[in-house]
């Protein structure tokens, strides 16, 4: 049985269902025109596919809950075409496919505690955590003078990712990386 609830009681990542599929609230913003009626704009993801859309429903409309559910796992292996993590709380492992989360696996490391989708009982993808501390595996070495003018060379970190760092990062070093945005945050050791 599915949920409904008032279009003015959407928050921040509420788990929302649109045209037959989950969406997660990203942002969304209550407009009062001068004529006409109020409405509300909605900014959502696709949990399914990553689109992001926007959607507008008049202040009288009321909205369904996705039957959604999350679930805090450790990541374990991947198989090439799924990758396995255990429920925190069942010990369960679940395979989520590997095409639902191609982009986060660049920073995704054995051990690591993520959030595992479930839309109707189905693992659709993950959520990582905002920041993960990689080590540099590959890196060019900084040259004298480089340092002070500042600027970026690629190093390619543990889990496979590349991402720009500043000259005085070298190979071994481990560095804070924003997942979100893929970005060298600071080097932490």
């Amino acid at each position: 049985m599915a949920v409904r609830i008032d279009i003015n009681s959407i928050q921040r990542d509420m788990f929302i269902e649109h045209a037959g599929q989950p969406y997660r609230v990203l942002d969304y913003e209550h407009v009062k025109p001068g004529k006409g009626q109020a409405f509300v704009r909605v900014k959502a993801k696709n949990m399914q596919t990553g689109n992001v859309i926007e959607i507008t429903y008049k202040s009288s409309d009321t909205i369904e809950l996705a039957d959604f559910e999350q679930v805090f796992a450790e990541y374990s292996y991947n198989d090439g075409s799924n990758y396995y993590f255990i429920s925190q709380q069942t010990y369960e492992m679940i395979p989520v496919p590997a095409e639902n989360i191609a982009e986060e696996i660049k920073f995704l490391k054995e051990g690591m505690t993520v959030v595992v989708f479930l839309y109707k009982g189905q693992p659709i993808g993950i959520e990582l955590p905002k920041h993960v501390e990689l080590k540099v595996i590959e890196t060019d070495p900084a040259f004298k003078g480089d340092t002070a003018a500042g600027g970026s060379k690629p190093a390619k970190l543990e889990t496979g990712a590349v991402v720009q760092v500043p000259f005085f990062v070298n190979e071994g070093d481990i560095i804070k990386v924003d997942t979100r945005k893929g970005i060298y945050i600071e080097r932490v050791k």
